[in-house]
């Protein structure tokens, strides 16, 4: 690869960078964030426990049959893992929410940084329109 790049002359050089390799870097930090989030909000884990009692508070059934201490542990049970499934819905929403605007704001850099020669450009020549 080295030698490839000494026999071009400057002006492909930064074509290459700029078209090339930039654009995969971009991608590749764009990949960590995308990465980092999920793992941040631990989105694969919440899905995998979604209906597990929220911090694992459960009642515990006693032996003998006593049918109102039953009922009794009985929702309480279903009360903490409902809680549980709502608490882990609103992170993995949230979770998801910012993975999208992620996914937004990577695409626009990804587009602005190879269309920003073009508005430099564009810009340079109506501003000596502008000056004539």
């Amino acid at each position: 690869m080295q030698k490839v790049v000494e026999k071009q002359n400057i002006i492909s050089q930064v074509l290459v960078w700029w078209l090339v390799e930039a654009p995969r870097k971009i991608v590749s930090a764009w990949k960590n964030f995308l990465l980092f989030n999920l793992n941040y909000f631990s989105v694969v884990l919440l899905l995998k426990t979604l209906f597990s009692p929220w911090r694992r508070y459960e009642s515990s059934y006693k032996r003998g049959f006593n049918l109102g201490k039953y009922v009794e542990d009985l929702l309480s049970n279903i009360i903490f893992r409902l809680l549980g499934a709502i608490i882990r819905s609103v992170l993995i929403i949230a979770g998801l929410v910012v993975e999208v605007f992620i996914l937004v704001i990577g695409f626009s850099v990804l587009i602005l940084w190879i269309i920003s020669p073009f508005i430099v450009l564009g810009s340079f020549i109506f501003g000596i329109k502008l000056l004539f």
